[in-house]
C-alpha cells in the first residue's frame, strides 16, 4: 500500500514537472509566446531545471534540447525512486530505455490533454481569447493533417477526436513495451 501511494505521488510530481518541461519544448518549437499566464507558469515551474542544462546542452535548430533532457531526467528520477522502493536495483541498467518510454507516455498524455482543452475551449463562448489562441496554436499542428481526411460532419470537426484516438493507441503501445521491460 505504501508503495502504491508513493508511486501515485511520484507520478503526479513527475507528470507535472516533466509535462511542464515538454510543454516548454513544444511551445518553443512552435514559437508560441510565453507572455501569457500559461507561458509564465511553465517558465516558473521549469527554469530551475532547464536553465542550468541549457549551459551544457545547446538548442538544435528549433528544438530546445535542454527542456527535453530535463523532462527525461525527471522521468528517470521517478523510475530510480520506484526501483529503490521496490528493491529492484538489479534493473537499474534498464533506466535510460524505461525513462525514454515513460517520456513518450508523458508526451502522449500531455498532447491528449491539450486536445481535450482545445475542444472544450472551442465550445465555451466566454473563454479567454489569449488562452484560446495559445491552445489553438499548439493543437492545430496535431489536427491539421487529419482535417484533410476527415470532413466536417454536421458542422462538427471530428479531427481532434481522431487525434486523441491515435494518441491513445500510441500510448497503449508504449505502455505495453514498458510493461514487458519491467517484468
Amino acid at each position: 500500500m505504501l508503495y502504491q501511494i508513493t508511486a501515485f505521488l511520484l507520478d503526479i510530481v513527475a507528470g507535472l514537472l516533466g509535462g511542464a518541461c515538454l510543454l516548454r519544448l513544444y511551445m518553443q518549437y512552435h514559437r508560441v509566446s510565453f507572455n501569457n499566464p500559461l507561458g509564465r507558469f511553465v517558465f516558473a515551474l521549469t527554469d530551475w531545471l532547464v536553465l542550468p542544462l541549457r549551459r551544457l546542452v545547446p538548442a538544435w535548430r528549433r528544438w530546445d534540447l535542454a527542456s527535453a533532457i530535463a523532462a527525461w531526467l525527471v522521468v528517470m528520477v521517478k523510475f530510480v525512486l520506484l526501483f529503490l522502493l521496490a528493491g529492484q536495483t538489479s534493473r537499474m541498467s534498464l533506466l535510460p530505455v524505461l525513462s525514454l518510454i515513460g517520456l513518450l507516455q508523458l508526451a502522449v498524455s500531455g498532447l491528449t490533454m491539450l486536445l481535450i482543452v482545445h475542444a472544450v475551449l472551442s465550445w465555451v463562448p466566454g473563454a479567454s481569447p489569449m488562452l484560446r489562441d495559445v491552445v489553438a496554436r499548439l493543437a492545430d499542428p496535431l489536427v491539421a493533417p487529419l482535417r484533410r481526411f476527415i470532413p466536417l460532419i454536421g458542422g462538427v470537426d471530428l479531427s481532434p477526436l481522431a487525434a486523441i484516438v491515435l494518441l491513445q493507441v500510441a500510448g497503449m503501445i508504449a505502455g505495453s513495451v514498458l510493461g514487458s521491460l519491467i517484468r
